[in-house]
């Protein structure tokens, strides 16, 4: 199962640290994605891979926090389209049903 680290690298200070930092990570097997925040001096990696491995890396540009890891989350997507346009129709349908049911007892007194 994918899972997901944040770390806090405090000397990714500028682009080329990160690029380094990128790169260290890069070769570990299992990762799928990898974003870096300079101005939080954050990296976020999404993947099955060991996150032992990852602190092993990046310890050799300097101190490195762990922040979290944990389940890899995918982001819900709002509803479609079509499910609003169900919901009007079957609000149409709800009011046609109480008139025929309307008609139903008319004949049934006669």
């Amino acid at each position: 199962m994918a899972q997901k680290v944040v770390l806090r690298i405090p000397t990714m200070t500028d682009d080329k640290i990160k690029q380094k930092a990128m790169e260290a990570v890069a070769d570990i097997y299992g990762i799928d994605s990898i974003a870096a925040d300079l101005k939080d001096n954050k990296m976020t990696i999404i993947g099955d891979m060991d996150t032992v491995a990852i602190a092993k890396k990046l310890k050799k540009l300097g101190k490195i926090d762990i922040v979290s890891v944990g389940p890899a989350k995918e982001e819900k997507k709002p509803a479609p389209a079509e499910k609003k346009g169900d919901e009007k129709k079957d609000a149409k349908k709800d009011e046609k049903k109480p008139a025929e049911k309307k008609d139903d007892k008319k004949e049934d007194k006669k």
